[in-house]
């Protein structure tokens, strides 16, 4: 019997010197260096994993058309979350352009980094809505990587657009160093009424958590209200790397959400490091 398919749902590839990384300073500064796939492949490799989601690091079209030609060159990459200015009035057509491309069908969802606007409230405005209504039309997911201050919003936006497949990143990036559970779960728990349209990421958590100090233990709990809101059919398994590698290597990181998930089943398992990516993002080849 095969062994099911795994998808690290979230990892990203770059170049500091080609785009705005000025993020990639002071604690970030041992991974300001280019990663490219052939750094990520062993890791895949010893792991097990068949397949990654690439996913945007800045606001840049340009990115977002190097990706899917990366993806369309390497045997790793099953798709690509990228960007696109959603309040941009042609974001239409940009979407088409790019899906019509000979790389276009590795392009699976759009991101913006919304945890950076300074307005918690940047998803309601109309100019935005009228591009999520763009990527809907367009048959894609949308990455939603908000924090604390975001999650009302975000919270509205996936009841405005039921016909849109949400993807929740690093479960909405709560404070478990600072042993924020509760302010995060009260509202993470509102998202229990549109599972049917929303996946979570199991990713992003040790680099919240204590670098020097954190254990599964720490994450347990969280990862656990996220499976009580979700399901395992709607959470999936991300590394977040290279970013992971300031607090853990890969292989930490698949260590320890597998400790987390210990007491699943082998099917519920199986869902949330394979199966769960597929259908969110309905990776080609794979989805069916």
């Amino acid at each position: 019997m095969a062994s099911p398919i795994v998808i690290d749902s979230h990892q990203h590839f770059w170049d500091p010197d080609k785009g705005d990384y000025g993020w990639l300073s002071g604690p970030f500064a041992p991974i300001r260096r280019v990663f490219a796939p052939a750094d990520l492949r062993p890791a895949l490799q010893a792991n097990g994993v068949s397949g990654t989601v690439l996913v945007q690091t800045w606001n840049d079209l340009g990115e977002t058309w190097d990706f899917i030609r990366t993806a369309a060159a390497t045997d790793e990459v099953a798709g690509v979350v990228g960007w696109v200015d959603l309040t941009d009035p042609a974001v239409g057509q940009v979407l088409a352009e790019l899906k019509a491309a000979p790389e276009g069908r590795w392009l699976v969802g759009i991101r913006h980094l919304i945890h950076e606007e300074a307005d918690p409230n940047w998803l309601l405005r109309d100019d935005v809505r009228r591009g999520l209504r763009a990527v809907a039309d367009a048959g894609l997911v949308y990455d939603l990587v908000p924090k604390l201050p975001h999650l009302p919003a975000v919270l509205r936006t996936v009841a405005d657009f039921p016909d849109l497949r949400f993807v929740l990143d690093h479960i909405a990036k709560p404070d478990i160093k600072g042993g924020g559970f509760e302010p995060w779960a009260a509202l993470m728990r509102g998202f229990a009424i549109h599972r049917d349209h929303v996946w979570c990421k199991l990713s992003g958590m040790i680099t919240e958590a204590d670098w020097e100090r954190w254990s599964p233990d720490d994450l347990k709990p969280f990862v656990a209200e996220a499976l009580r809101i979700f399901g395992a059919d709607r959470c999936m398994f991300g590394t977040d790397w290279p970013v992971c590698l300031v607090a853990g290597s890969y292989d930490r990181v698949v260590g320890a959400l597998r400790s987390c998930l210990a007491h699943l089943t082998d099917a519920e398992r199986a869902q949330i490091f394979g199966r769960s990516a597929i259908e969110a993002y309905r990776l080609p080849g794979l989805y069916d």
